[in-house]
């Protein structure tokens, strides 16, 4: 696994050993951030590796919270974090993506710019209980991005309360379903 553009451009990140976690690919990672560009504040939910939130940091982000609650995943975060000097700039909850989003909110912090989740795939549940409680969260700027990563063969939905998907992009196995508030 390699950071793809940005600050740490081709810096290779420590790699997964035995964990038994699905990375989101180097080329899907491309796409997903040459459709977002540079952002601000940055939100990884199901963190797995961190490379997503890493990789946002490279190319900008002002601010990243990594949410993985798998002790050795959350492990292999912070030294990669550590490897590319970047701890200070980062915040990981290990806590799940539900208790995490209510953890944040409770805080009062500023809203995020981009919301990744990626729980894994065969935890499908997963997807609609995050989704309905960012859909009523404090969590979302106006102008947030939500992005899904998901089984190309498992359809999210349209529309969530008030978060309507404007783009799905299959690439390999994998779908990403863009979000917006409307």
């Amino acid at each position: 696994m390699r950071i793809i553009a940005g600050t740490f451009r081709s810096r290779h990140l420590k790699p997964l050993k035995k964990l038994r976690i699905r990375p989101t690919s180097d080329m899907l990672r491309e796409t997903l951030f040459n459709i977002l560009g540079p952002g601000a504040r940055f939100l990884d939910l199901f963190a797995g590796t961190g490379a997503v939130g890493i990789e946002a940091l490279s190319r900008g982000a002002s601010d990243m919270v990594t949410v993985e609650n798998d002790r050795g995943a959350a492990r292999l975060i912070r030294e990669n974090l550590a490897l590319l000097g970047i701890e200070q700039s980062a915040r990981i909850l290990p806590l799940d993506a539900l208790n995490a989003i209510a953890r944040l909110e409770s805080e009062r912090g500023a809203p995020f710019e981009f919301i990744f989740l990626d729980p894994p795939y065969a935890n499908q549940r997963d997807y609609h209980s995050v989704l309905c409680s960012l859909e009523k969260s404090s969590l979302l700027a106006d102008s947030c991005i939500l992005i899904a990563e998901h089984r190309k063969t498992f359809a999210l939905p349209a529309t969530l309360g008030r978060l309507r998907q404007f783009r799905c992009l299959k690439q390999g196995d994998a779908a990403l379903s863009f979000y917006k508030l409307g």
